[in-house]
């Protein structure tokens, strides 16, 4: 069998470049190519890496790795079901790796948990390379939908209570997923009360304007509208924000409806807290005015 190669890796290191974050690169020193294909929908590509574990990474732009994956998962999932007062029917649009599945059903009140994925490839790799995230799809109220969010959202009336959008970057595949139509049938889709969360385009060190193009998309959509962040230290300039959203005008999502005790937030989280909660909606000065 012939070694694996990719473009990204030379001399024994993996280079994530892109004009979404100009003038800087990511590197990671790789011990081993695991898999690579090219999927109907993007280029797959999984590595041994010598520090953070396996590497997951579609269309040259790293998705997660395994030591710093929880920051991302953690966030993005909590954020969004900790600021609900009962979720008990959840959908997860992307996030075929399994993470976000996995934080889902941490929470006792969940009896549905569906996840639409495009991309069948990353979830059947997961599987087999990333098992401690894609631990979430054996869970049994769990199911899986292989296809378009957006269609899938189509038919979708005061079905849920939390929708969590797990997407990579605005651009190929996932595009459509920044945009107002789709934020309106999310708004659809959520029951009362119900809460979204969305990669929210990248960081505030490189992406103010498209931040603020996404947030002006959902407040013409949704009454309640904050910006999170996490720091992750393998993601463009070492953090990724959330759009968290909600159809309740009332609604304070800076603060918590639920959580858990300490000792089982120590058992259950690596990342997220009641503190960590509040805090990711605090912004630098210079972020706190361009998103106002």
């Amino acid at each position: 069998m012939s070694e694996i190669t990719h473009p990204t890796i030379k001399d024994g290191w993996f280079r994530e470049i892109s004009n979404m974050w100009p003038g800087q690169a990511m590197t990671l020193k790789v011990n081993q190519i695991l898999h690579h294909e090219k999927s109907k929908y993007q280029d797959v590509l999984i590595f041994e890496s010598s520090d953070h574990g396996t590497v997951l990474v579609l269309d040259n732009v790293i998705q997660c790795t395994e030591r710093d994956e929880f920051a991302y998962q953690e966030m993005i999932t909590h954020l969004a079901m900790n600021s609900h007062p009962e979720p008990k029917r959840v959908l997860v649009i992307g996030g075929g790796d399994g993470g976000v599945l996995r934080e889902v059903v941490k929470h006792s009140t969940v009896e549905t948990a569906v996840l639409c994925d495009i991309d069948e490839s990353v979830i059947r790799l997961s599987k087999k390379y990333l098992p401690g995230m894609s631990v979430g799809f054996i869970h049994p109220n769990v199911t899986v939908h292989i296809g378009d969010g957006f269609k899938f959202l189509a038919d979708k009336k005061n079905e849920f209570d939390v929708i969590i959008t797990d997407s990579s970057d605005p651009e190929g595949p996932a595009e459509s997923l920044f945009e107002k139509p789709y934020f309106e049938l999310l708004y659809g889709a959520l029951r009362e009360g119900g809460v979204m969360t969305t990669q929210g385009s990248e960081n505030q060190w490189l992406h103010l304007e498209l931040i603020k193009t996404l947030k002006k998309s959902c407040k013409e959509v949704f009454p309640t509208v904050e910006y999170a962040y996490t720091t992750i230290p393998t993601y463009p300039s070492g953090q990724i924000g959330f759009m968290v959203c909600c159809k309740d005008g009332s609604r304070n999502l800076k603060e918590p409806l639920r959580s858990w005790e300490l000792k089982e937030e120590e058992e259950l989280c690596r990342y997220y807290s009641q503190e960590i909660h509040r805090a990711s909606f605090v912004l630098p000065v210079f972020a706190r005015k361009a998103l106002r």
